[in-house]
């Protein structure tokens, strides 16, 4: 699936609407994750109050103050060290540092409460595109499916490894705080 214009607006709509009563499966929710993300391209660093605003009806609760206190993190350490770079800098939510510009669910396994979805992810730019799968870990909330954590997949020498978790995990460890 590509991210459109109408699923940005479709975005737009679930995040504004306070109605909005979370994914009815993984993948359902893995695709609302990434039309949010899309809608961001690209992606850098830890999202502000605005940003987390949409991403909230789609992501776990957990992971939601997790990106609250990194983002807290990230302020402390910014007026504490004017000019260092931020603690966190490229795309948050992918391995590539550039971010993903399209996305394809490629598989989804749940048990219980929860899931887990392989996402084929790739980066437009030039004549052959970047390709790689990464993996979304899903919780199902009481309203619905949402997503709690990214494992980075990607091979390269550059960009995200581990998981996502940990790395605002650390984010927060070096912000001296």
């Amino acid at each position: 699936m590509r991210a459109t214009a109408a699923g940005f607006l479709a975005v737009l709509a679930l995040g504004s609407s306070p109605s909005f009563a979370g994914a009815s499966s993984p993948e359902a929710a893995a695709d609302a994750f990434y039309r949010v993300y899309s809608s961001f391209h690209p992606s850098d660093g830890i999202p502000d109050a605005k940003a987390r605003a949409l991403y909230e009806p789609v992501i776990s609760s957990a992971l939601d103050k997790m990106l609250v206190d990194a983002g807290a993190a990230e302020g402390r350490f910014e007026s504490a060290h004017k000019d260092a770079p931020p603690l966190i800098e490229g795309d948050l939510f992918s391995s590539n540092f550039e971010g993903a510009t399209t996305f394809k669910i490629a598989s989804c396994q749940s048990q219980g409460s929860v899931a887990h979805c392989k996402m084929d992810l790739s980066y437009e730019s030039g004549p052959k595109p970047m390709t790689w799968t990464d993996t979304l870990f899903l919780v199902a909330a009481s309203d619905g499916w949402r997503v709690d954590d990214v494992i980075y997949g990607a091979p390269f020498a550059f960009g995200n490894k581990g998981r996502l978790t940990e790395t605002l995990r650390r984010a927060i460890a070096d912000s001296g705080a």
